[in-house]
């Protein structure tokens, strides 16, 4: 077997994608964590690789896993730079020293809210797109059941959701850890954690990803899904028989982030695609995608089904607190030992 084939053999059993033959006039590689969907990691990889040169290998997983093997692999590190997931994780890598500060020419280009992710972090991290929470459920399970469309976090916990509810594992979804910090700030701690072991009660399962959820609430696997709102919006797009809840509570949202991790091998490729992942037409790609998240850079067309944020009553998140090593540590320590622990 000659050398690339190898090369190529290798990164494949290892988990990561190499996604396109190695352009004529190549212009050397780079290693990128993904933690938005399958969907769309592929094809803005496969468009980096052709408006540069550089070849990609890709890793997808969710931001909680992503995290995990950011840190696992800090004297060693294999990746070059994380793209998308949630911003918690990142600002929660940037604390702990395992990304590096790099400030992008193409910061004027964005929207405050994205900057401000920056700012807060030391530029260690940076806003790409951003989406808020909430759930999906499916219309007609529910009207061939016979039960009331639910419009608020409170209905979730009803008896007759008994079984039907489906959100992430907060330990590896950055989205299911969105919610619980949302809750919290939302309703007070205590009464917070109350409403989760009520809802304990009625989810059926606690998945890997963030989005697979609004997946589960399309087929009718589960009627209710808690993801984030253009995760369902996909599904709707797509055909299937599901309703958008903001809830009337109010609720969270994300700002999805990018990443240079600390001990990149390939820097000067990884600064290449920060700055070209922040451009216009590259976050253009998530809607040809149908991710429908509201991209970061002010000159991006939103996509007409996306979420818009004056349509959702939004809580005045605090990223810089929730997002923290301390306070994600001690929610997620708190949830695995009162709620997921707990007999249904």
């Amino acid at each position: 077997m000659s050398r690339r084939p190898l090369l190529l053999a290798l990164l494949t059993a290892g988990g990561v994608t190499a996604l396109a033959p190695l352009p004529a006039n190549a212009q050397g590689s780079l290693v990128v964590y993904c933690s938005v969907q399958e969907e769309w990691c592929r094809p803005m990889m496969a468009a980096f690789e052709r408006a540069t040169g550089i070849r990609v290998a890709m890793t997808r997983k969710s931001s909680g896993e992503t995290l995990t093997q950011i840190r696992a692999e800090a004297s060693n590190p294999r990746g070059d730079i994380w793209w998308g997931g949630t911003g918690d994780p990142h600002i929660q890598a940037a604390e702990e020293n395992l990304t590096i500060e790099y400030r992008s020419p193409r910061l004027a280009e964005l929207h405050p809210w994205a900057v401000r992710q920056a700012e807060q972090t030391g530029f260690r991290t940076v806003g790409i797109y951003a989406g808020a929470l909430g759930y999906s459920y499916n219309t007609r399970e529910l009207a061939r059941r016979g039960i009331a469309a639910p419009r608020c976090w409170a209905d979730l916990i009803k008896p007759e959701f008994r079984g039907e509810v489906q959100v992430a594992d907060p330990n590896t979804s950055g989205t299911a850890y969105t919610m619980l910090a949302t809750l919290v700030q939302l309703k007070g701690e205590e009464p917070a954690f109350a409403f989760l072991r009520a809802l304990h009660r009625n989810v059926n399962q606690y998945t890997r990803s963030g989005a697979a959820p609004a997946r589960a609430a399309a087929t009718g696997e589960t009627l209710v899904g808690i993801t984030f709102l253009h995760d369902a919006v996909t599904q709707k797009v797509g055909g299937a028989p599901v309703e958008l809840v903001a809830p009337c509570e109010g609720t969270g949202y994300e700002i999805g982030s990018m990443s240079i991790i600390r001990g990149a091998r390939n820097l000067e490729q990884a600064k290449r695609f920060y700055d070209w992942a922040l451009s216009a037409e590259a976050q253009a790609i998530g809607a040809e995608a149908k991710s429908y998240q509201l991209p970061s850079n002010r000159a991006t067309p939103i996509p007409p089904e996306a979420p818009r944020f004056e349509n959702v009553r939004l809580i005045d998140y605090d990223f810089a607190r929730w997002g923290s090593a301390q306070e994600r540590t001690r929610l997620l320590d708190r949830w695995q030992r009162e709620v997921r622990a707990a007999a249904r």
